[in-house]
């Protein structure tokens, strides 16, 4: 199939970076897709998700467990989502018109796209801040400068001059192209590894060998305290990836086969997170031992070092690893996702524009100020979007389409895709019937209402978001399209 093949490809739903791939064009092997996860997975915040868990209370094995767990729950999605990319070579927004229909694809689309800027303005955060760390110790007066945001914003001008200028420099790079990228991500791929090891001799030399780090107990006294904090945590674990649960048709679109893509997520994915979390887990272990306090930023950590040139060179690797990793993770997928409400006037170049621009102001030094904010708001409210999102185009495409989609109709402002006006709504029935459950906990999370506003098991709810919006979704879809062919 090419995009050739197409009969509408004048449509309004038509652009060259929504076609097909044609499969001349599908080189993608089991390696390029473990290699585009380990890159992915090897980032700062990869780090900071099992720093957070021990600043939560866990110990190593527990914060290792959880994440294993995790990204094992959230690889099955994937790998179901993942099979029309590889079979059809079509993107997510184009995807996800078979089940929300032409124009409702915009909705799962524009949801998938916020969380990408939320996660492209806290990358861009991190890069910047470690700029910071780097500039301070060279001019000092950075440190000191007049105070310009209101209080309120909890931001300092410092910090936030370096994150415009590495804000700039992502820009650049989106107006250069996407293969510019190609050079940072080798870099990265040989660095951050290496990096990584030399932080890991660092906390085990540190804190006179593993014993006493892997001895540090859980903060936990009893299993009830521990498993309140465990679910919320596994739900977070699940959320990292619930974006590119989603949208890992943009990549799955390149396959040479099902079986490449299927390998090469189940080699990247698990593994890498995993044993790069347990660096997380050791590193923040030694820092209680080291400093008598939990450091979970690693970026904080590195500037403790006493050599100017040592924290320099780690703030520099950091912004250009976390540089590599934004442009991949988090401007190709909301890029395509904006195209997809403008095809022949948004191009991935603007795309990636509007991206930056949502990034900021979404303040993502707010959403990363603690472990709480990260894991509890961020990563626990997405998932309560996504996860319905999931739940309904899994069902679709599995128990109500068979795996049989009609290219075609998919660009087809009248195909059967269309719906009532373009917009399925049983599919928007569903996703709504699957978030409600979740935002009374999530308005008592981020303190909208008091904590006993509801019954605790409905604000309780909130803690399983990702599975209670996924199954909830999933079943009432299946409810209302089981009789519809």
């Amino acid at each position: 199939m090419t995009d050739n093949n197409l009969k509408n490809t004048n449509s309004s739903l038509y652009s060259k970076d929504l076609a097909p791939i044609p499969e001349h064009r599908r080189t993608w092997g089991t390696w390029n897709y473990a290699a585009l996860w380990i890159s992915m997975s090897l980032c700062i915040p990869t780090y900071m998700l099992s720093s957070s868990l021990i600043q939560g209370g866990m110990n190593w094995w527990q914060a290792i467990l959880t994440i294993f767990l995790g990204n094992t729950i959230v690889l099955i999605p994937m790998l179901l989502n993942g099979h029309a990319g590889a079979k059809y070579g079509i993107p997510f927004p184009v995807f996800a018109r078979a089940s929300f229909g032409t124009k409702g694809a915009n909705i799962p689309a524009l949801l998938r796209a916020i969380v990408a800027c939320g996660w492209f303005g806290i990358q861009t955060w991190i890069g910047g801040f470690a700029i910071f760390q780097m500039a301070r110790l060279w001019m000092p007066s950075l440190e000191t400068l007049p105070q310009v945001f209101p209080d309120t914003w909890g931001l300092q001008t410092g910090p936030a001059i370096c994150f415009v200028v590495f804000w700039l420099v992502n820009m650049y790079v989106v107006f250069l192209g996407v293969d510019s990228i190609r050079k940072l991500l080798v870099f990265k791929a040989f660095f951050l590894p290496v990096a990584a090891l030399a932080l890991l001799f660092w906390a085990i030399n540190a804190a006179h060998g593993l014993g006493p780090i892997l001895q540090t107990p859980s903060k936990f006294t009893n299993t009830t305290d521990f498993f309140h904090f465990f679910f919320p945590a596994l739900t977070g674990m699940v959320g990292f990836w619930a974006t590119l649960s989603l949208n890992i048709p943009d990549f799955t679109r390149y396959a040479k086969s099902q079986n490449a893509q299927i390998k090469g997520q189940i080699y990247g994915l698990p593994t890498s997170m995993t044993l790069f979390a347990f660096v997380g887990v050791v590193v923040t272990s030694a820092t209680t031992i080291v400093f008598g306090t939990t450091i979970w930023d690693p970026v904080i950590l590195a500037s403790k070092f006493e050599s100017k040139l040592l924290v320099s060179i780690a703030m520099i690797a950091v912004a250009l690893s976390t540089l590599a990793t934004n442009i991949a993770a988090n401007i190709v997928s909301p890029a395509n996702d904006f195209a997809h409400f403008a095809p022949s006037k948004i191009d991935f170049r603007k795309g990636g524009y509007i991206t930056g621009i949502i990034g900021i102001l979404i303040f993502p030094w707010k959403l990363i100020a603690d472990p709480t904010g990260y894991i509890f708001t961020w990563l626990v409210g997405y998932s309560s979007l996504l996860g319905p999102v999931g739940g309904i185009m899994i069902v679709d495409y599995y128990f109500i389409r068979k795996q049989l989609l009609i290219l075609d109709d998919l660009y087809d402002n009248t195909g059967i895709y269309s719906f009532s006006n373009g917009f399925n709504r049983n599919a928007i029935l569903a996703l709504l019937i699957g978030i409600v459950p979740n935002i009374p906990g999530f308005l008592t999370t981020i303190q909208v209402v008091p904590m006993d506003a509801f019954p605790e098991w409905i604000s309780g709810l909130y803690h399983y978001a990702w599975f209670v919006g996924f199954g909830i979704s999933g079943i009432v879809y299946w409810g209302l399209m089981k009789n519809k062919k």
